[in-house]
């Protein structure tokens, strides 16, 4: 999405108010959780919803 949206992880990460080491984190699939504010803060920068972000893989 953010290809799509042509926005660099530094532009989302200071629009959605976290560092870019914490975006990194989630982007990489090593967060172990989100919050939902973070989640909607995401989803609202990328205008897109939690399916368009989000992948469930099982361990």
């Amino acid at each position: 999405m953010m290809a799509k949206r042509k926005m660099t992880s530094n532009e989302l990460a200071e629009k959605i108010g976290i560092t870019p080491v914490n975006l990194s984190i989630l982007k990489t699939g090593k967060a172990k959780a989100i919050k939902f504010t973070t989640l909607d803060a995401i989803c609202e920068a990328l205008e897109c919803t939690p399916g368009d972000v989000l992948e469930y893989r099982r361990e």
